[in-house]
């Protein structure tokens, strides 16, 4: 892989930006929300730098852990997991979302044995509820899960829910401070910037 220093945290904010991952206008988010600010990290595959730095960016965290394999989520974290995976050298399962319903009707593909320790790898965090189910599958199948890390925590109430159910949750980056690197940077109209953090006060 690349001999390149990782990329610093900021640095990685920005490229968010520029490749289109993080978009600010009108969305209409999947409650229904209007949301000032739209994050999509399943747009990082059609940067191969991009996803390779995304992926440099989980080390430091993933190294103050003790696991004995990844789980990416699907969709938009197994691309991610792979990245973390290669430059780790990390085995890598992910939990599916449908189950197949032929050949080893699996629920988990990839390698694995029951007791094992595995890190829950996710892109974003919001309310954690697609991560619950993730880890149901994973405890089900007789894995361990204490943690899960993410690209970007949203700040909207995921960290609280997973601690309460005794898991613990680390980000690369949060939205509050790429909001404020991007503020200080002069990378975002300031009016946006503050129509963004009006519209995650009220939605926290």
């Amino acid at each position: 892989m690349s001999s390149q220093l990782p990329i610093t945290n900021y640095e990685l904010a920005d490229a968010l930006l520029e490749s289109g991952c993080v978009k600010f206008g009108e969305f209409t988010l999947k409650s229904g929300l209007k949301s000032p600010i739209y994050i999509d990290l399943r747009y990082i595959i059609s940067f191969p730098k991009l996803l390779e730095q995304v992926g440099a960016a989980y080390l430091p965290l993933l190294r103050e852990l003790n696991f004995a394999r990844i789980a990416g989520l699907p969709y938009a974290a197994i691309p991610i997991a792979t990245s973390i995976s290669l430059q780790g050298d990390y085995p890598m399962i992910y939990p599916r979302k449908e189950v197949k319903a032929y050949g080893t009707k699996a629920e988990i593909e990839g390698e694995y044995h029951a007791g094992e320790t595995v890190v829950v790898i996710d892109d974003l965090a919001t309310t954690g509820g697609s991560k619950f189910e993730a880890i149901e599958k994973l405890t089900g199948a007789g894995l361990v899960v204490k943690d899960v890390v993410v690209l970007v925590d949203r700040q909207s109430g995921a960290r609280e829910s997973l601690e309460q159910a005794g898991y613990s949750m680390r980000a690369v980056l949060t939205i509050t401070q790429m909001l404020d690197h991007w503020e200080a940077a002069g990378k975002v109209a300031k009016e946006k910037i503050e129509e963004t953090r009006r519209f995650l006060n009220q939605s926290a």
